[in-house]
């Protein structure tokens, strides 16, 4: 059910490439990396960094650019976070949709709610953590990292699951508790996203065009057709549509919506989230990255299927323009990053996890102990992705953006720890 090797190979040295790329380049040449990132490719009224914020970050080069009556400029890095990175977190959306409303769906019933209670935990103890922390360093520190709350709350699903397999082996319930875990996770930063990191005013009239563009696809190329078969077992009004129309009209739909949501006050990169729900889907899920889903044919999945090989590339390109930062720049809020993934995390799912299983006796699933549900907190907290686009999402650039993505890239670290624990506390691989 969850031979994903292939893809998580893929996923993981694309990604790790192009953050090791980006290291290596800002360590030695800081300068060119930064002139790299912020490189101005079209000033405009639409989308990007704001001019005053870009004039600060690329240096005093940027009076050589003749800017206009603009008030926007769409550098690379902003490129990348703000449009490409839509197609990875549609991706996510997906899986969360179907996790959710499928009557199978993984986050539905009495089985999901230890692992979503688990993600609370996982979630509220790294804010925790991490306020605590700044607090504890001073005022000025809190009044500078206070906003980065939610860096330390995401776990990498792609890294977890890599890391897991290897402790618990492929057949083992924590696997799965994990799986649910980070499904849960991501559905969380979306919404930590959308409400919290809005990167201007929030624009309902935006918002309503994408919501608008949505609600017109799913009637007139999915609800319509199928009620109108009613009774006719050929169905031959959606057949004509699935066949002739295909995915056209949901990708005409995702570029109004993703085009609205850039001037909505909401995060670009949510902009294709709304059309998930208009788009045909199979009546059943079989977990995310099951290699059963390849064999599915509705339009959604053929949706993954198509996006899978750019979304790899636009996650080394997302590698490449975030994670390229000097270790000159670490500072406090790299510890507090850290520490709020490496202890806030594990303490946070170990001890909801366990009033879930115990005090409300919802249960672990059969044939896992407490202390896996303790190794599984610490695998989660590798927060590399998320945190890497929370930490650009929640400060300018500069210093304190570049100390908090250091800390996500040491959060990585956690998988040593995972697997020296798993030794320990004598974790029994399972195969599948």
């Amino acid at each position: 059910m969850y031979r994903v090797w292939n893809f998580i190979a893929n996923y993981s040295v694309l990604l790790v490439g192009g953050a090791l790329i980006a290291l290596v380049w800002a360590n030695l040449d800081t300068e060119s990396y930064r002139h790299f990132i912020h490189y101005p490719l079209w000033f405009n009224g639409w989308i990007g960094l704001d001019l005053h914020v870009w004039d600060a970050a690329f240096g005093p080069e940027a009076g050589r650019f003749e800017t206009g009556d603009v008030e926007s400029v769409l550098t690379v890095q902003a490129l990348v976070n703000d449009l490409l990175m839509a197609f990875f977190f549609a991706f996510a959306g997906k899986e969360v949709w179907e996790a959710l409303i499928l009557k199978r769906g993984a986050l539905r019933g009495r089985k999901a709610a230890t692992p979503l209670i688990a993600t609370l935990g996982g979630m509220l103890g790294p804010i925790v953590v991490f306020l605590s922390l700044a607090s504890l360093m001073g005022s000025d520190i809190y009044d500078a990292v206070a906003r980065g709350w939610a860096v330390p709350t995401a776990s990498d699903i792609a890294f977890s699951y890599v890391v897991g397999r290897v402790v618990f082996g492929a057949g083992h319930p924590a696997l799965r508790f994990l799986l649910l875990l980070a499904i849960a996770d991501d559905a969380g930063g979306l919404v930590i996203l959308a409400l919290f990191y809005p990167p201007g005013d929030f624009a309902p009239e935006w918002l309503a065009v994408s919501l608008f563009a949505s609600v017109f696809v799913y009637l007139a190329f999915n609800l319509i057709p199928r009620r109108m078969d009613r009774g006719d077992q050929t169905r031959a009004r959606s057949t004509w549509v699935r066949l002739h129309l295909k995915w056209y009209p949901y990708a005409i739909a995702g570029i109004v919506s993703l085009l609205a949501f850039t001037q909505s006050g909401l995060h670009p990169a949510l902009g294709l989230l709304p059309v998930i729900p208009a788009i045909p889907h199979a009546d059943r899920a079989f977990g995310i990255f099951a290699e059963a889903e390849t064999h599915l044919h509705d339009i959604l999945n053929q949706i993954e299927h198509a996006l899978q090989i750019p979304v790899e590339l636009i996650l080394f390109l997302f590698g490449l323009v975030n994670a390229g930062v000097a270790f000159a720049a670490l500072a406090e809020p790299t510890w507090l990053v850290l520490g709020g993934l490496v202890i806030g995390k594990p303490v946070g799912i170990f001890l909801f996890g366990l009033v879930a299983a115990r005090l409300l006796r919802l249960g672990l699933p059969e044939g896992m102990r407490v202390a896996d549900l303790f190794i599984v907190g610490i695998v989660a907290a590798m927060g590399f992705t998320v945190a890497l686009f929370f930490a650009a999402a929640a400060f300018d650039p500069g210093p304190v953006q570049d100390a908090a993505k250091i800390g996500a890239f040491f959060s990585l670290g956690a998988a040593i720890l995972a697997i020296a624990l798993g030794k320990l506390l004598r974790i029994q691989k399972r195969r599948a």
